[in-house]
């Protein structure tokens, strides 16, 4: 029982330094590294070097900074801004209007950028004074904004989903084939959940004036649409139907990408060198900090599998009734606990990979269970206490919006989401039927 109670260990130690405040990086790799040398004695550090070349060669985790300088150049040149602007003004006639331009945003910022904060703080920045101004009701205002900016981490092409490929032994194509139906339909849920809501409640959700919708003419929206919405538009379209179409791998599609944010903000008359400068350094920010937890995931996960952690798990598993069903429930009820208090990415490379055998051995879908953990990850963005988007939102929200505003808002959302969960559990096809299709 010696190495079980290391483990039980490990995984304390760990938690009690996240409580006292040590960034979780570091957290990983001190209860690692401890459990690990008193498990295995100085031949842990003979065993680590591999683990750690294998995260920095491996050729599909490029594809990670690659997608990050695209977002990031989109949202630094104001591209976004641009297109959030013209879709809310052909949108804006409709109760709800607004926030459904605001849903349509999130959907294209999220297959061009992935950035959850990114896509929040530009939305946030923009729209909530306008909505405040137009009648909305602060609470679905930010809530719409919250839940549009997490559309980023269903939508390929998505850090998740990159990430989860990794983990699963699945091919980044397949996932982002599987994951576009789904993104699509969480999509629609937010949209009919605010036509019904501008339906029931209409004083929560008004329709822009009419005076204002007649200063713009259909040739200046026509106009917006062609010059704001179809470059971003184009660029998802020949990055991702370049990967899910076989013809380039993540990798290269990501590299054309990059290249294409950057030919877009030339043609806009926007490419200098601060926007250069400040591009690359929020590039090597974000990109550092994914592959510094990355790398400090793996002594916690070398000395989990070697202590004996997989067999405690498949022990723990075998005591739930219901079999694969069961394992699934718990999986997913267990993601989203732990999606009230941890990162994402935390929770990929800690929790998953500790009952990830399980289902091999259940023979579960690995496409249809890592959308499954994606959808349910996503939600970690929005749930109290500690969801980023929540965070995001109120750095830039103006002075009378409250945090009580901001977590009333999101909940509905977060249901929305469980109601997707639930619909991809009980219709896998959702997930499998493109990658199927394509021949992935």
């Amino acid at each position: 029982m010696g190495n079980e109670w290391l483990v039980l260990g490990m995984i304390g130690g760990f938690l009690g330094l996240m409580v006292i405040g040590i960034p979780v990086a570091i957290a990983l790799a001190v209860s690692g590294f401890v459990a690990g040398y008193l498990g295995f004695g100085p031949m842990l550090f003979q065993l680590m070097p591999a683990r750690l070349f294998g995260v920095v060669t491996n050729y599909t985790l490029l594809a990670i900074p690659l997608f990050v300088f695209m977002g990031v150049m989109l949202e630094k040149s104001r591209v976004a801004e641009d297109m959030l602007e013209t879709i809310g003004k052909a949108m804006g006639g409709v109760n709800g209007g607004m926030g459904l331009a605001i849903i349509l945003v999130g959907v294209l910022m999220g297959a061009s950028t992935g950035i959850v904060g990114a896509t929040v703080v530009t939305v946030g920045l923009l729209t909530l004074p306008a909505l405040l101004r137009r009648g909305y009701a602060p609470s679905i205002a930010c809530g719409t904004i919250c839940a549009s900016g997490t559309l980023g981490q269903i939508l390929p092409p998505s850090l998740v989903l990159i990430l989860l490929s990794d983990i699963v032994g699945e091919s980044v194509g397949t996932l982002f084939a599987a994951a576009f139906i789904p993104g699509l339909v969480l999509a629609l849920i937010y949209i009919v959940y605010l036509l019904v809501l501008g339906k029931v409640r209409p004083d929560w959700v008004p329709a822009i004036p009419a005076e204002e919708r007649a200063q713009i003419s259909r040739t200046e929206l026509a106009r917006g649409l062609v010059r704001n919405v179809m470059p971003p538009l184009l660029l998802v379209i020949a990055v991702l139907g370049s990967i899910v179409g076989g013809v380039a791998a993540p990798t290269e599609a990501a590299s054309m990408g990059a290249l294409g944010a950057l030919l877009i903000a030339l043609v806009m008359r926007r490419l200098n060198w601060t926007l250069v400068r400040d591009t690359l350094h929020g590039t090597l920010t974000i990109s550092a900090m994914v592959f510094f937890i990355l790398l400090c995931a793996q002594p916690f996960s070398l000395a989990f599998r070697g202590l004996g952690g997989e067999q405690m798990v498949h022990a723990l598993f075998e005591m739930l009734p219901g079999g694969e069903m069961g394992a699934l429930l718990f999986l997913m009820a267990l993601l989203f606990v732990l999606g009230f208090f941890l990162e994402w990415i935390e929770i990929s490379y800690i929790a998953l990979p500790m009952f990830l055998p399980v289902f091999i051995n259940y023979g579960t879908d690995m496409v249809w269970l890592a959308i499954l953990v994606a959808m349910n990850l996503q939600m970690s963005f929005l749930t109290p206490p500690f969801g980023w988007a929540l965070f995001f939102l109120k750095g830039v929200a103006p002075a009378g919006v409250t945090t009580r505003d901001i977590y009333v808002g999101a909940l509905p959302f977060v249901l929305l989401q469980l109601l997707a969960v639930v619909v991809l559990f009980q219709f896998p096809s959702l997930v499998t039927w493109l990658p199927e299709a394509i021949g992935w």
